[in-house]
């Protein structure tokens, strides 16, 4: 189902919009998932581009996005409310995560995804590098994905 017709994808540069996408985090990875607060917030928050995504004027979405090495952008931290998964949001704020990496001259994006959402980053293009491992006590893939390909 995609259900995104008020959806608006935003970078997350006031302190308002920031406060938004940490709700969605500590909403999902803190609350749902029982990741750490400690873990869960870090030292590249200050640095990282953020992403938020509204439902009118409601958080539902979130994703930040930073470079990891010359022309390579991590995204991390990508959260959809329980209530808003296979609607299309996960979608929608990866699209402007990989438009915004692209902007920013970037030519690949990697990500650690969560082993059960490895079919959703496939879908999108990414590929599965490696074997499986633990991260905050979750189990994790690396994914990665050209930007070049998918003009």
């Amino acid at each position: 189902m995609d259900d995104t017709d008020d959806l608006e994808v935003r970078v997350a540069d006031t302190e308002r919009t920031r406060e938004d996408a940490f709700t969605v985090r500590q909403t999902v990875f803190v609350e749902e998932q029982g990741v750490d607060e400690e873990l869960e917030y870090d030292e590249h928050d200050e640095t990282a581009t953020h992403f938020v995504a509204y439902d009118g004027d409601e958080p539902v979405g979130a994703a930040r996005l930073r470079e990891y090495a010359d022309g390579v952008g991590k995204v991390e931290r990508v959260a959809v409310l329980e209530s808003r998964r296979e609607d299309g949001v996960g979608r929608a704020v990866m699209t402007a995560v990989e438009d915004r990496a692209r902007a920013d001259g970037l030519e690949s994006l990697k990500l650690h995804s969560q082993t059960r959402a490895a079919g959703f980053y496939r879908s999108l293009g990414y590929e599965r590098y490696g074997e499986e491992f633990e991260e905050a006590g979750i189990p994790h893939v690396e994914m990665r994905k050209s930007l070049e390909e998918s003009e």
